[in-house]
């Protein structure tokens, strides 16, 4: 099995900062893209950003030029910077990860979420 862990959600205040980060655990042959998907209250899933083993990153129009997706390869780790942040960004944010457990055995695993509340 593989688990992915959020850590860094909370509630902040209108342009302030948080980081999220996200470690996938268990036994794990390679890990290709990871992402951030967010689902505010009554709206659909969406994605806020996806960054490929090799540092190529994919952001959502409306959190562009203030989140940045980070992630350490070998630590099994993807990181969401989140600075300037508005009301509009409250939502439980999600892990994503494409995974192969064993050589030729993929997967797509995702967290169980953590929840983002940013007040006015």
């Amino acid at each position: 099995q593989v688990d992915l862990v959020e850590s860094g959600g909370g509630l902040v205040q209108a342009g302030g900062s948080l980081r999220l980060s996200c470690a996938a655990s268990g036994i794990i042959y390679s890990i290709n893209t990871m992402g951030w998907y967010r689902q505010a209250p009554g709206k659909q899933r969406e994605m806020v950003a996806t960054i490929t083993s090799g540092g190529s990153t994919n952001y959502a129009d409306s959190v562009k030029g203030r989140f940045t997706i980070s992630r350490d390869n070998a630590k099994n780790t993807v990181s969401l910077q989140m600075n300037s942040l508005k009301p509009e960004d409250t939502a439980v944010y999600y892990c994503n990860a494409d995974i192969t457990v064993v050589s030729s055995h993929y997967g797509n695993y995702w967290g169980k979420g953590t929840l983002v509340t940013v007040s006015s």
